[in-house]
């Protein structure tokens, strides 16, 4: 449950307000026009919501029957669906008894149980489509009813994540259900693989702790307590690549299952390969990975033998070059040019007459891209420098992409830029972009909770519907108005004021950023006012679920850059959750969420919803 948030102050030019009143009158006409087809034909959504509602009254009426089961009885419930599917039965027809079964051992392992509008999010991902859930009503949880059901055909299931962070706590935190019902569970990660393991690294369970429980019950304990947030890597045995993919589910990110995919292509033999056909994917934050990097292709790649010197050549001469003089720079299409003037400069330098007869368009080519690094690329926006690489930062996301290089020369181009040793470039070996690669599988599903504004692109693209699942509880958030200021210094200095005025009666603050570069800029003005905080961006992802784990404490102030795929709950007065503090933090008004300028795109503003 989350208090009162506000989408922050933003820039905002006189031509806008030019057009603002037409905008708005035409807004309100196609809405109104929206809602008089709505009562002449009724709303699509909730017309399947209704289709499905028995669905989930059947899965209910089973609960108290699985409730009296043993655990073996819960295990030999899934070899038992297995027997009926070879024998012809449709995963329909199990649907109701399979996912009861997973409520079942959910409740059991997880202390969890599914939720009704689970139970239909479920349903909608098994159909697939695209189940939009909001923030904190359980998607991780829910996505365990079909790839629980379509593992039962022995093809295997893809549950796919956003970073390797995420694909580990998720095989540990909701391995335990499947590891109940009898099933494998695997996990692909950046060179690394395993398969969730309870008996690995078991401590003996005959000595005790000085709480009197047994180094095992303690580590079960911990799980359960932290699961949600933080990986408990003793439950991960590492594994062949190949033994993750043929278990019943495998765990991964969009990332390393495109590059297997790629790899598999270029084996030598079958026996090299380590993916299996492509069954069923489940896909978190869809929208991220299936439109925001839609086209982003995944290339594998082998060093060109040409020499590099050039790079660090132009890095020295392109910042002698002046912007809207020697050249112009053409935002939009992330794109510089060279005027006549400019051209005359570098000949200049260079001392040659013609640069395009004596040195040829690959010369004219690095020049360009070392243009590109100097004017567009900016540091701890687009990319940060981590011991001597140049690390991208995905502008969607705001994580770090490790291995990830850009195309063209443009990253050698930044490496001169920023004085580092310049990598040889690249020849492609195999490529594929993320749109292509999901198009392939026999099944496809996901969900987020911001997909319904890209209804359209989905279905024209992918052909998926997008569901939108209602919340658990009527939804208490107040969404207040933007705020404007004229200039960015008055924004930055509103914003700490209210900030400062947040933490001194104690409500916890999160606070979102478009990049590093600002996200550490309201840092320093947080420190020089003595405000205590947590920073959040690219450069510390690895403690990205503690610190958001703990954003709704009591006091707490969190700054972060865009929130897509961070994955973990906030739970008012901390997590573990504290009963006395979420009281607390419920009378100051809830968690207070501050945006600090809009994105290009109204779904990822809605993210830090």
């Amino acid at each position: 449950m989350k208090g009162p948030a506000t989408a922050g102050p933003f820039k905002i030019n006189s031509f806008v307000f030019v057009i603002l009143p037409l905008l708005i009158s035409s807004f309100v006409l196609e809405i109104k026009d929206m809602s008089i087809l709505t009562k002449i034909f009724g709303d699509e959504n909730q017309k399947y919501l209704k289709r499905i509602q028995p669905l989930v009254e059947e899965i209910n009426s089973k609960e108290k029957e699985f409730e009296r089961f043993s655990d073996a009885q819960i295990k030999q419930k899934t070899q038992d669906f297995k027997k009926a599917i070879q024998e012809g039965k449709s995963l329909d027809k199990i649907l109701p008894q399979a996912f009861a079964i997973v409520r079942e051992a959910a409740k059991r392992t997880l202390g969890q149980r599914h939720f009704d509008v689970q139970l239909m999010g479920g349903i909608v991902l098994h159909q697939g489509k695209i189940a939009e859930m909001k923030t904190g009503e359980g998607k991780t949880l829910a996505a365990t009813l079909p790839a629980y059901l379509n593992a039962l055909e022995g093809k295997g299931v893809h549950v796919v994540t956003v970073n390797d962070y995420l694909a580990k706590r998720d095989t540990v935190w909701m391995g335990q259900i499947y590891y109940a019902l009898g099933l494998s569970i695997g996990c692909i990660v950046h060179d690394e693989a395993y398969i969730y393991d309870p008996m690995y690294q078991k401590e003996k369970s005959n000595s005790q702790t000085n709480t009197g429980q047994t180094p095992e019950d303690e580590r079960d304990k911990e799980r359960d307590l932290v699961g949600g947030f933080k990986v408990v890597e003793s439950y991960l045995r590492p594994v062949p690549r190949k033994e993750a993919y043929l278990a019943d589910i495998t765990y991964g990110t969009n990332n390393e299952f495109g590059f297997d995919y790629l790899r598999d292509n270029m084996a030598y033999s079958v026996d090299e390969r380590v993916q299996r056909d492509l069954n069923y994917a489940i896909i978190d934050e869809i929208d991220s990975i299936l439109i925001d990097e839609a086209r982003t292709p995944l290339i594998i790649s082998a060093p060109d033998t040409e020499s590099s010197q050039m790079y660090k050549e132009f890095a020295q001469i392109v910042p002698m070059l002046k912007a809207n003089t020697d050249y112009e720079i053409h935002e939009k299409e992330r794109a510089v040019t060279l005027t006549d003037e400019g051209i005359e400069k570098v000949e200049k330098i260079l001392g040659v007459g013609n640069i395009y007869q004596e040195k040829g368009i690959r010369y004219l080519h690095h020049l360009e891209q070392a243009l590109r690094a100097e004017a567009l690329f900016k540091r701890d926006r687009d990319y940060v420098v981590k011991n001597g690489e140049v690390i991208i930062v995905d502008e969607f996301t705001g994580r770090l992409m490790p291995g990830r290089r850009w195309s063209g020369g443009l990253h050698q181009a930044i490496e001169a830029k920023e004085g580092l040793f310049v990598k040889p470039e690249s020849m492609t070996l195999a490529s594929i972009s993320f749109q292509n690669y999901f198009r392939m599988y026999k099944k496809l599903a996901g969900m987020t909770g911001t997909a319904a504004t890209s209804a359209e692109e989905f279905h024209k693209v992918y052909k998926l519907d997008v569901v939108v699942v209602p919340t658990n509880r009527p939804m208490i958030r107040k969404d207040l108005p933007d705020v404007i200021y004229k200039t960015e210094r008055e924004k930055f200095k509103a914003l700490v004021k209210k900030i400062k005025e947040c933490y001194q009666k104690r409500q916890p603050i999160l606070v979102g950023t478009r990049s590093i570069e600002k996200n550490e800029y309201l840092g320093k003005l947080l420190e020089t006012e003595g405000v205590p905080h947590q920073i959040l961006n690219a450069k510390n992802h690895e403690r990205e679920g503690e610190i958001i784990a703990q954003a709704g404490r009591l006091g707490s102030v969190t700054i972060a850059t865009n929130m897509a795929g961070r994955g973990v709950d906030i739970i008012l007065g901390g997590n573990p959750p504290d009963l006395k503090e979420a009281e607390k933090v419920k009378e100051l008004g809830g968690l207070f969420v501050l945006g600090t300028e809009r994105h290009e795109a109204r779904r990822i503003d809605n993210q830090l919803r």
